[in-house]
């Protein structure tokens, strides 16, 4: 997959992006409508309101995850609010170290290297996110670790898989944007810990 290719790709995540959210927030609107007349208290008003700002989560993270970097800077506020609304209920906590607004660039590579983390950890654990100089780590520990082989190995390599699935497609991009921005790759996995740098 190339420079151009990847770029493309971006620009229809985000514009997926972008036209999902308005209808999602605007159910949301409704729901909130709802509940101030009385209408919003049963369960299944309550299960409705979860999926949406589930959804609604969901699309943020990805908006910056696969969608096209800009050379504008995110608030550390942001980011912690974006993590913080995904994992909200999950078994996942991620703790977002720097304190500075980082690039969108930078950040978008650190979301994607959490979801690579994320389907090592299906029982759950801690995601940490740290930059020093410029040097990102994202580090993991889980109670039980589930690697694919072929998978991490694709992240040093940057040779995904010939039948890499939609769930993976963050371990065939981050190598790509990695290399695109001028920065080195490496895994660590020791036990029920792994890291990912750049």
């Amino acid at each position: 997959m190339g420079t151009s290719n990847v770029n493309l790709a971006a620009l229809v995540g985000s514009r997926i992006c972008h036209d999902l959210i308005s209808p999602i927030g605007a159910i949301n609107n409704g729901l909130e409508l709802l509940e101030m007349t009385g209408g919003g208290d049963g369960p299944e008003m309550q299960l409705i309101s979860q999926s949406v700002g589930s959804a609604a989560a969901r699309i943020r993270f990805f908006r910056i995850a696969y969608g096209a970097a800009c050379h504008q800077s995110m608030g550390r506020a942001e980011i912690v609010g974006v993590l913080s609304d995904l994992m909200d209920g999950g078994r996942l906590d991620v703790a977002w170290g720097p304190m500075d607004p980082q690039p969108r660039d930078a950040v978008r590579m650190a979301f994607l290297a959490i979801q690579c983390l994320e389907t090592a950890m299906p029982y759950g654990g801690r995601i940490e996110v740290a930059c020093d100089r410029k040097r990102w780590t994202i580090h993991g520990r889980g109670e039980k670790m589930n690697m694919v082989a072929a998978l991490w190995e694709t992240l040093e390599t940057a040779l995904a898989p010939p039948d890499i699935q939609p769930a993976h497609v963050q371990f065939a991009l981050l190598p790509t944007i990695v290399a695109d921005a001028g920065r080195k790759l490496s895994v660590m996995h020791r036990d029920l810990e792994m890291s990912i740098t750049f």
